[in-house]
């Protein structure tokens, strides 16, 4: 019998051709990947994520820290920019795999709203690098294992609903969809002082923006958020020369053009960091819960975000255990470290990485020219200071959307659970707090399942943590 020759055409199985060291390190076609596509992948990720360029800054410059102090929208671009590329290179590199970073929603909701009103910004930002560090010595400790098991799945999936719809919130009040109802009222259509109606050009800018972007999404076309942005800004920016607005009409920053697109970078906000004032200007248990807020915020939406992105892009085993899972942990602790120094906030994970995914992404390289995107952006801050408030609120209120999604995987039909899931996610729109939200929902869940006579069910973790709400809940009137 004659034997076949590896070279010559034949139907055995073919010499493998040499690999490069870049295909090597990537596991490129290892994981049944291409250059090609992995580029395509991560250009595909960065614009879907690239609202994010203009939503940090709105968000973060909007709100003044206890003494007053505003940050610069300006530098929080270039922040936000650095950040996010150099934390994704690094998931690239560190974890390989086809994952994205940039300033979390959820923990910029913590740090805005929550962190900034009884602390300066420096003293805020050191809590960001504190959850850094405090997630990454859960990975190295196994905490996390503790952490995750005393938690239970249908209050995890709560609290991400109720990020999701406080985040919503906020873009519709940013937008002026919704606004403080007059009269006593909570709530009322419109912006306020538009008795209850919606009225003006930039509600109108907002609207058509979440339609385009909700059809995009809906269609499964990538960066469809990216796009709606684009799209109410390009209107924005026509309406306001047209009609002759200004500032006022806008309620901030009007979409005028830039003289210059390109602008030098302003890195005046890098290293602005205070790491231990927290603790003493808003109190030790103020700061405390806030960390605590901050790590559950930012740690458990990582862990579901990366499972989900490996399971798309099969490179999780049938367990859904993720390859090098501890690294891609690791540096997700360090993006949060990395969001602290450069006052941008947490530079966690993004979801939204599934995009790039669905193009073909299957390995670490499309996150290194994800990254490289990122860099490019820090000399375009004019580019992304035309957005107006309106058109980035169209990002808020689907990522809410999208983060509700999550409320299917909560079994409804067990009324121990249903009573704490709800409070869970009711209390964080309602009290303006995400932190009362986790409080509420954590000490319901504690005393329900207790009444049930299931006690030990409970865990002893899940006591002291109701215990330390139950605390910081009551220190006002215990007079402390």
């Amino acid at each position: 019998m004659t034997r076949l020759k590896d070279s010559g055409p034949h139907t055995g199985a073919r010499k493998p051709t040499a690999r490069s060291w870049l295909d090597r390190f990537f596991f490129v076609s290892e994981r049944g990947s291409t250059f090609g596509r992995e580029v395509r992948g991560g250009l595909t990720t960065f614009m879907a994520m690239a609202y994010i360029i203009v939503l940090n800054p709105i968000i973060l410059s909007g709100v003044s820290d206890v003494n007053g102090d505003v940050l610069s929208a300006g530098q929080l671009t270039t922040m936000t920019a650095l950040s996010a590329g150099l934390v994704t290179i690094m998931m690239g590199v560190v974890g390989r795999a086809p994952i994205a970073c940039a300033a979390a929603l959820g923990v910029m909701a913590v740090v805005a709203y929550q962190a900034a009103p009884v602390m300066a910004w420096p003293e805020v930002m050191g809590l960001v690098v504190w959850q850094g560090v405090a997630i990454i010595l859960m990975v190295v400790t196994g905490v996390r294992t503790a952490v995750m098991n005393a938690l239970p799945h249908d209050l995890k999936m709560a609290i991400g609903v109720g990020i999701g719809l406080f985040v919503a919130l906020i873009g519709l009040d940013n937008a002026g969809f919704v606004s403080a109802g007059e009269g006593g009222g909570l709530l009322q259509i419109g912006a306020a002082g538009a008795g209850g109606h919606l009225d003006g050009w930039p509600i109108l800018v907002f609207v058509c923006g979440l339609v385009l972007a909700s059809v995009l999404l809906v269609r499964g076309v990538p960066g469809a958020i990216f796009y709606g942005i684009v799209g109410a800004t390009v209107l924005a920016i026509a309406v306001h020369y047209a009609a002759g607005l200004d500032s006022r009409d806008w309620g901030g920053a009007s979409p005028e053009l830039p003289g210059n697109p390109f602008a030098a970078p302003d890195f005046g906000l890098l290293l602005r960091v205070d790491m231990f004032g927290a603790w003493t200007s808003a109190g030790a248990t103020t700061a405390g819960v806030i960390l605590f807020t901050l790590v559950l915020a930012g740690f458990f939406d990582a862990l579901g975000t990366i499972l989900a992105i490996g399971t798309k892009a099969d490179i999780a085993d049938a367990d859904g255990h993720m390859p090098r899972v501890n690294q891609i942990l690791v540096t997700d602790g360090a993006g949060a470290v990395a969001g602290g120094l450069t006052s941008s906030s947490a530079t966690l994970v993004f979801v939204e990485s599934t995009a790039g995914v669905s193009e073909g992404a299957r390995t670490g390289l499309a996150s290194v020219v994800t990254g490289l995107f990122f860099l490019a952006a820090i000399f375009l801050a004019p580019v992304f200071g035309v957005v107006p408030a309106q058109a980035a609120a169209v990002a808020m209120v689907l990522v809410g959307a999208m983060m509700m999604m999550h409320i299917r995987e909560i079994d409804w039909s067990d009324v121990a659970v249903a009573i704490p899931a709800f409070l869970t996610i009711a209390m964080m729109p309602f009290t303006f707090d995400i932190a009362s939200g986790i409080g509420i929902g954590i000490i319901s869940y504690t005393l329900v399942r207790s009444a049930q006579g299931r006690v030990r069910d409970v865990g002893w973790l899940m006591w002291a943590l109701s215990a330390v709400f139950a605390f910081h809940f009551s220190m006002h009137a215990l007079g402390l």
